[in-house]
């Protein structure tokens, strides 16, 4: 065991030239960064989960219920064996021939039996008061974290007025100061807390992600996760959480948006939605497609080359990195496809990830001729219904 610990903390690999971890151990004039510390974010994690439930049981619920918003779920198919048997072990979108088959079996007309399949689909949806409140929970985080990012970078630049450069720099406006007397930047308590509490919610949402709202992009979503934890734990290790502090808190400025527009699309206030959206899309394409790539990308891959010089962990890191720009087009191009949409009809239609379908009232009134199994899906109200970052970038995230 001993020899796979020192094989895998390797100087060589996470750190730079002529530097040991010796050289980063706590004296009483700086305190590192300690991979040890990053242990205290798991039982945080939990912490986390134990309060987000009661977060939504007594204070998102009681929001959604004074907004009307109704626990009722979607409407039971009526009990049948055959049906039930189709479903479970063959395929929940049967196909003509299979429905034409069973329409002849049952001696019910299609449109019968296409309505069961639909409302029984639906039966494993969650209601809309519970994707409130996972909305208004991630909001809240969402709304808490930036502020606070806001507020850490902040009370960095106000520290050079009355200290010296050797105690605190302004990376926030000159990035090089992120590589200046690199790694032997001192890490400050709430730079500490600022990086645990990320990474505390990051694992909480590893945890989480199987019990929460699944929708199509499911795997998308579990990899955004993994390389942010990936992210938070390299550039923690390393202590390059001065650059890791700017990558937070600009993937955390449009969260509170998308959830703030989805809380507002379930209460079914429509223009806010669509204003919150839209607010939501600008600052999401401004900070992933051009701020990101242009100021952040640029320090990590190329004042960092010019200030340290690259090693192991280094091309690791940026490998991470563009990983997440990936995904970031990848979101910004659903974004765009629902604006494309809203300006045709004039309204936010749906987040493409959604797996929801049309409430039963509205399947029951559908045209007899359409074929519900390969209709577009929606959730029964217009409005951006999909976590489309985190993130979290979300990294949300």
């Amino acid at each position: 065991m001993a020899g796979i610990l020192a094989w895998f903390w390797n100087e060589r690999f996470w750190l730079p030239h002529n530097v040991t971890w010796a050289d980063l151990k706590n004296t009483e004039e700086a305190t590192f960064p300690q991979a040890e510390d990053l242990y205290l974010a798991f039982p945080l994690a939990f912490c986390m989960l134990m309060v987000r439930l009661i977060f939504e049981r007594f204070v998102a619920k009681p929001c959604a219920i004074a907004l009307n918003i109704q626990a009722n779920g979607p409407q039971i198919a009526q009990p049948n064996a055959i049906l039930e048997k189709v479903f479970t072990a063959i395929t929940k979108h049967p196909d003509e021939k299979r429905l034409e088959g069973l329409s002849k079996q049952l001696d019910w007309d299609v449109r019968s039996i296409q309505r069961w399949f639909r409302q029984r689909r639906n039966q494993e949806k969650p209601s809309t008061l519970k994707r409130f409140c996972e909305s208004m929970w991630k909001f809240s985080y969402g709304l808490y974290i930036f502020t606070y990012g806001i507020r850490f970078l902040k009370k960095v630049l106000k520290g050079t007025i009355c200290q010296t450069f050797e105690n605190r720099t302004p990376w926030l406006w000159n990035t090089k100061h992120c590589w200046y007397n690199y790694p032997y930047q001192p890490l400050t308590p709430d730079l500490h807390y600022y990086y645990i509490l990320e990474l505390s919610f990051y694992w909480s949402l590893m945890f989480s992600q199987f019990t929460d709202i699944k929708r199509k992009d499911f795997g998308v979503m579990l990899l955004h996760h993994l390389v942010a934890i990936l992210l938070i734990t390299f550039s923690y290790v390393n202590n390059m959480a001065r650059v890791g502090t700017l990558i937070l808190c600009l993937h955390d400025s449009a969260d509170a948006l998308l959830e703030a527009a989805k809380m507002a699309n379930y209460a079914k206030f429509q223009k806010i939605c669509d204003l919150l959206f839209v607010m939501f899309a600008m600052v999401f394409i401004t900070t992933r497609l051009g701020v990101f790539p242009l100021w952040v990308l640029n320090t990590t891959l190329f004042e960092s080359w010019e200030i340290v010089g690259p090693y192991p962990s280094w091309w690791v890191f940026n490998l991470l990195l563009l990983v997440i720009q990936g995904l970031n087009c990848f979101w910004s191009y659903l974004i765009i496809k629902i604006a494309c949409k809203a300006i045709s009809k004039g309204k936010v239609s749906k987040d493409d990830r959604s797996d929801i379908e049309s409430s039963s009232d509205e399947e029951d009134s559908e045209p007899p001729g359409k074929n519900p199994h390969t209709a577009t899906t929606t959730n029964g109200t217009s409005g951006t219904n999909g976590y489309l970052l985190t993130g979290a970038c979300a990294m949300d995230d």
